[in-house]
Formats: structure tokens, sequence, C-alpha cells
């Protein structure tokens, strides 16, 4: 199992993207959270196979239709195991 910390900026807050996230990350059977950051961001950590998390990312990039996404970077990383996809 694979961990990437993702942050994303730009028009990303309040155009249901933490739903997108969330839906789009279930469906390639992926744990982790998303959730909105003080500076108008979003942030998200997945889990899974890393080949999953690549095309997550790619899609985090895109975002849902009313986004627009600025940035998306990522880290890979360790953590704990989480047994669900969430948004906090």
């Amino acid at each position: 199992m694979k961990q990437a910390h993702v942050f994303i900026s730009g028009n990303v807050q309040g155009v249901g993207y933490r739903q997108f996230v969330k839906h789009t990350a279930r469906k390639l059977d992926l744990t982790g959270w998303v959730r909105n950051t003080e500076d108008g961001g979003v942030e998200a950590v997945l889990q899974g196979e890393e080949s999953m998390i690549e095309v997550m990312i790619e899609q985090c990039k895109k975002g849902p239709f009313m986004a627009e996404v600025a940035h998306c970077g990522f880290e890979w990383e360790e953590g704990e195991s989480l047994a669900e996809f969430k948004i906090l």
C-alpha cells in the first residue's frame, strides 16, 4: 500500500470538490480523507495501489465541473492504514 498527501489550490471550495474526490477515490478503491484548508485550498490523503493513486491525482488536477484548479502537488509518505475514505 502506498500513500500520497495531495494539496490542491485554485477555485476548489464551494464547488463540490471534496465530494468529487470522495466519490472518485471510492470508485478507485482508495482510502483516506479530504478536507478544505484555511487558505482556500483542499488537502487530501490517498491510500491504496500506486497506479490508482496516480489516476486519482490526475483527476484532482481536473476537479469537478465548476472547479478551477490552479495547482495540484503531492508527496509520497508513510502513514497508518485507513479503513475508508472520509470528508473531514
